[in-house]
């Protein structure tokens, strides 16, 4: 197997991985993952789709993430691994797909509208 190279998003993070057979490195944006993403939860999340499919440790990664926040980068990371994995064995689609995992969270953050001092949050009202 040669590299797999798919894509993932979620809300404005964008996460390109390179997946490779190997012992199980995850490199995110050059620098090892448990030291990109500090909190546990974090790390659980990026883990997922490979603890579905029970081939933990098999795989290198190198992921190139950009924009949003660090759980959304997690998601988005999460989202390219598992469609890396149908990609690897059409036979891990349906445990991945019973999980979530291959479906693209559509919920973005609402554009501010004029007059408003957020989306919907409106400016204080003064009676008098």
């Amino acid at each position: 197997m040669e590299v797999v190279n798919t894509l993932g998003r979620r809300k404005t993070s964008v996460a390109r991985i390179y997946m490779s057979p190997g012992k199980g490195d995850i490199l995110v944006n050059r620098r090892d993952y448990k030291e990109y993403f500090p909190t546990e939860v974090l790390q659980i999340i990026v883990n997922q789709p490979f603890n579905v499919v029970k081939v933990v440790g098999t795989y290198d990664l190198k992921v190139n993430v950009d924009g949003g926040g660090i759980a959304g980068q997690a998601e988005a990371i999460r989202l390219a691994i598992a469609r890396a994995l149908c990609e690897v064995n059409p036979e891990y689609r349906p445990p991945l797909k019973k999980e979530g995992f291959l479906t693209r969270d559509p919920r973005m953050v609402e554009r501010k509208k004029y007059g408003r001092r957020k989306a919907r949050r409106r400016f204080q009202f003064s009676k008098r």
